[in-house]
């Protein structure tokens, strides 16, 4: 491990919190792959599927963000980070243990709770060891986490159930969790609180009478009323509300839709797809974006856009594609380009924060667009399927839900568009203070 301090650290820090990102996602989009033998295992309809892979996870995730945020705000956030992996990977162990729909529920809920203490702690860390012309690039490659998580429960989560079972794939994959745990909480040192920004505008929330409900709601005033922040919060929502549920049924669409076609190669080329082209799109989205947007901050908005705009003709043709080869093709230009705003949003969520509510700026941001994308669009899916499967198929009925959803992502890149006439002046006020 490198000494505790300089670049050769910082590097050190960025990477093992990128693991910790990934171990989040791995955890996070087990259920989806081990969808189908789940269903027949423990005889799920898509109704309550939907429900475990929606809003049982996001309810505590979303809520329960806010007080642990306003907690590493004051506290040490590494290990508030350590103790939140170790939960959700403990319990990623559980969910291989259960036998019922109750069972599995519950078992998500804790793996939701632990998830509730990582990602915004772990941003605003990343923002203290990097300044914000860095952080672009920092936080893209913290967000490669999501692709290369998803890649790897893919590849090993998918193959080992294939082999194993999917009780046996939750076990294997939680508990490299629990030890990376122990490392990051051994390793890590606490950064420096606003050591890369100007100190102006803490003052409002870092005294004693701001606290609990209180805060929370000045927080979100403030950061509401900041027209970049506001758009960012709903555009990411919509984005996310088409990608989650997409991400939660892919597998279930291709056991249904192309039943012939055997499921270990779709696994195995889904798991390239996301860990290559996913995080590649998310690496590059932060890299343009950090290059271009030194002449021009309004490419904050503007390659979000584009990429989106690539991004939802291609899922719609891979949902409704009969030839599965066809399908997974157009699946890998969906991956590739769905990542791109994830590094300049958790930038500018960051950045356009008083620094004593940086965490709170992250959790907010993570309530409105989990509870809209990470619980409603999984749990609207299966409603839709489970409505429309008796007339017309329960392949039909998927690729129905999948479609409603990803129309959002259209609206997204709107959204985004518009925020990059907003980006430019509210980057000013940030500097100026």
């Amino acid at each position: 491990m490198p000494a505790k301090s300089g670049a050769g650290y910082r590097s050190y820090v960025l990477f093992l919190l990128t693991c910790v990102s990934i171990m989040n996602y791995v955890d996070r989009a087990l259920i989806g792959i081990l969808s189908p033998a789940i269903k027949q295992d423990l005889q799920l309809s898509d109704w309550e599927l939907g429900l475990l892979k929606g809003m049982a996870f996001a309810v505590f995730y979303t809520l329960l963000s806010i007080p642990i945020a306003r907690l590493a705000d004051k506290h040490n956030r590494v290990s508030i980070v350590g103790l939140a992996l170790a939960t959700w990977s403990g319990f990623t162990v559980v969910s291989g243990l259960v036998v019922n729909f109750v069972q599995l529920a519950l078992a998500r809920f804790a793996v939701s709770i632990g998830e509730a203490g990582g990602t915004a702690p772990m941003h605003s860390i990343i923002s203290d060891y990097f300044p914000k012309d860095m952080r672009a690039k920092a936080l893209a490659i913290v967000g490669m986490g999501v692709p290369l998580g998803a890649g790897l429960a893919f590849l090993a989560g998918g193959g080992i159930s294939q082999v194993y079972g999917w009780r046996v794939a939750f076990i294997a994959m939680g508990l490299p969790g629990i030890i990376l745990a122990v490392l990051l909480t051994l390793t890590v040192r606490e950064p420096v609180r606003g050591a890369h920004d100007n100190a102006m505008g803490a003052d409002a929330f870092s005294g004693p009478q701001a606290s609990g409900f209180t805060l929370f709601l000045s927080a979100l005033k403030h950061l509401w009323a900041i027209p970049t922040w506001r758009l960012i919060v709903i555009a990411v929502a919509a984005a996310t509300f088409s990608s989650a549920a997409t991400g939660a049924w892919i597998v279930d669409l291709f056991a249904r839709a192309h039943p012939d076609y055997p499921i270990g190669i779709v696994l195995a080329v889904l798991g390239l797809s996301i860990g290559i082209g996913f995080t590649g799109g998310t690496f590059l989205g932060g890299w343009l974006v950090e290059r271009l947007s030194v002449a021009n901050k309004a490419m904050y908005g503007i390659v979000p856009a584009a990429a989106l705009a690539v991004n939802v003709p291609a899922t719609l043709i891979w949902i409704w594609f009969d030839d599965p080869v066809m399908a997974l093709i157009m699946q890998s230009v969906g991956a590739a380009t769905v990542g791109f705003y994830f590094g300049p949003c958790y930038a500018l969520i960051q950045s356009l924060a008083p620094v004593s509510i940086r965490t709170m700026s992250t959790a907010i941001f993570f309530l409105i667009v989990n509870i809209i994308g990470l619980g409603l669009g999984p749990t609207l899916v299966g409603a839709v399927s489970n409505l429309l499967a008796p007339a017309y198929g329960d392949a039909v009925g998927l690729r129905v839900g999948l479609t409603l959803v990803t129309l959002t992502s259209a609206y997204s890149a709107f959204v985004f568009w518009r925020m990059s006439k907003t980006v430019v002046s509210d980057w000013r006020i940030v500097e100026a203070n």
